[in-house]
């Protein structure tokens, strides 16, 4: 399963398996003025980020040592890692970092990426060379590693020169010597009237020679000597280089950009995975951020995980995934510190038994029929049953101790003369009649169930609530444009007592093909549309500091009235 998790990345790569992930790419806050590392701004990343470097650059090392040794337990021998730094601290960290965790037998390329271009400060008094590359180290686990030899275009220059002749259709070409220094074989006929030079012999056979020719492959000099045609559009172009200065930055303007000051491009990232796993691969990246490479992963048909403890970072990356579904996207889930009480409700029966069992330590029941209504085992071999709703009743505790002492009859006479549970209830909550029940089994026939709530197994948040207003502007502002259109505002409030992180808009919604939005970060939460006359139907999605999140439908007709469902 592809999945977001939000949470200290060290921590969650202690509790993943060892040698389970292909590729990682990580893109770490850079070593450089404190200031430019709070990116998101929420309260989560500003408690990962406080003091983190009043050690100075000793201390940001051994912060980068801790996951990168983690990283290094997760991949796998034929893995490789791409870590993406800047010049405060890129000798330290392959120094320091890659060089003693992976061997310097395994350093595979110091990338440089040209992130921008000239810098014209001299004016300014600055005495330094421009700055405009990042670097990348590659590392791989083992000599024996993914690679796939990638190429790019040949320079424009390079074409003209070397790529000189066209056919009358445009296509060019450039022709190659068809005679060898050695032969081997009969490859010393005449051709056409004509032999190889002196010394020389042809470089193909004489049955090869005339596919060429029917295929229109060869062409004749003056003299009458074949040259074979060698098309500009059938070679490769040139062997990726560790100079990367053909993938852009990205601009103001660009449609990629999500308003993440340090977004890569997702070219970027699709290159490197490319080069470095193969499709139905696990991608990892601890360091999310803008969810480039999960987006760039999901394209290429890799697996992929990805951790952030910011709240903006997994929900930007969980809507931007969703902007590019289409029929072949892969399922992916979202791991929060809280789960949304009402999602849970609404969730598959079977699904959240065989889920809430998991959280609690024990293991699901695989059978549906013959299990006496009991869901899975404890990590002690107790029966565990789940009851998806509020306020259980009396009833179900009658119910579960039968099905208790029919589960194993042994195990439930030792736990019930040790004064030991017999089982548990999970529940969302109890009622007065179960609560009474279980004091009563104890005190009177030495019988204890536990009941568990979800809150005490997970922790639990409601999800936000959302009005939205709209208006249709008056005067100048929302005078009838181009083709008719007239300008609506809409105002969406969220409340939450966690604290309402931004808003997201789908201008175009299709309740069919769910939230896809096209405005992912609205920290306002008010927006204007050009709209058209007749029907329309948008969508409003608020997240808020739990990662939680409430969608309002608002269908609406241009001067015709509102309704919202």
């Amino acid at each position: 399963m592809n999945e977001l998790i939000l949470g200290d990345n060290l921590e969650v790569l202690r509790h993943l398996p060892a040698e389970s992930v292909d590729l990682i790419y990580l893109d770490p806050p850079f070593f450089s003025n404190r200031t430019y590392e709070v990116i998101w701004g929420d309260a989560g990343e500003r408690r990962s980020f406080e003091d983190r470097w009043s050690g100075g650059i000793m201390q940001y090392i051994d912060w980068l040592n801790e996951r990168v040794r983690e990283l290094h337990r997760v991949l796998k021998p034929t893995g490789s890692l791409f870590l993406h730094c800047d010049w405060h601290a890129d000798a330290y960290i392959r120094v320091f970092i890659l060089d003693k965790i992976f061997g310097e037998e395994n350093f595979r390329a110091e990338i440089a990426w040209k992130r921008s271009g000239a810098h014209n400060d001299a004016k300014q008094g600055r005495k330094a060379l421009g700055n405009i590359v990042d670097k990348i180290f590659y590392y791989s686990k083992s000599g024996k590693y993914n690679f796939n030899q990638l190429y790019t275009e040949y320079d424009e220059s390079y074409v003209e020169e070397m790529y000189r002749f066209k056919d009358p259709d445009g296509r060019r070409y450039r022709v190659g010597d068809l005679t060898a220094a050695k032969g081997g074989g009969n490859t010393s006929y005449e051709w056409k009237g004509v032999k190889p030079y002196k010394g020389r012999y042809w470089a193909y056979s004489i049955e090869n020679m005339e596919k060429f020719d029917a295929d229109g492959l060869l062409v004749y000099s003056k003299t009458g000597m074949p040259q074979f045609k060698r098309y500009l559009d059938t070679m490769p172009g040139v062997p990726l280089q560790n100079e990367w200065s053909d993938i852009t930055a990205l601009g103001a303007g660009s449609k990629e950009r999500i308003g993440y000051p340090t977004q890569k491009p997702v070219a970027l990232l699709e290159r490197i995975i490319a080069m470095a796993s193969h499709e139905g691969d696990v991608v990892l990246d601890p360091f999310v951020g803008g969810g480039t490479t999960v987006v760039a992963a999901e394209r290429l048909k890799r697996r992929w995980l990805g951790i952030d403890q910011s709240v903006q970072a997994v929900k930007v990356t969980e809507l931007r995934l969703l902007q590019g579904r289409d029929l072949f996207s892969s399922d992916f889930a979202v791991r929060l510190h809280k789960y949304d009480v009402e999602a849970l409700k609404a969730q598959n029966p079977y699904a959240f038994e065989g889920w809430l069992v998991t959280q609690f330590g024990g293991t699901p029941n695989v059978k549906r029929r013959g299990d006496l209504g009991l869901d899975g085992t404890s990590r002690e071999g107790l029966p565990l049953q789940v009851k998806q709703s509020e306020g259980i009743g009396r009833n179900v505790v009658d119910n579960f101790r039968a099905a208790a002492e029919r589960h194993d009859a042994a195990l439930f006479a030792r736990q019930r003369a040790a004064g030991a549970p017999v089982g548990y209830i999970l529940a969302f909550s109890f009622g007065k009649g179960a609560v009474e029940e279980c004091a009563r089994l104890r005190t009177k026939e030495g019988i204890g169930i536990e009941l568990v709530a979800v809150k005490d197994i997970v922790p639990l948040a409601h999800k936000p609530r959302l009005a939205v207003a709209v208006a249709a502007l008056e005067g100048p502002a929302g005078a009838a444009g181009a083709g008719g259109k007239r300008a609506v505002r809409l105002t969406a409030t969220g409340e939450s007592p966690a604290g309402i992180e931004f808003y997201a808009w789908d201008a175009h919604h299709d309740p069919a093909q769910g939230f896809r939005p096209s405005i992912l970060l609205d920290k306002t939460g008010v927006q204007t549309f050009q709209l058209r006359p007749g029907a329309h139907v948008l969508a409003v999605q608020v997240v808020d500091n739990d990662g939680l999140s409430a969608t309002e439908v608002v269908r609406l007709h241009v001067n015709g009235e509102v309704k919202r469902g």
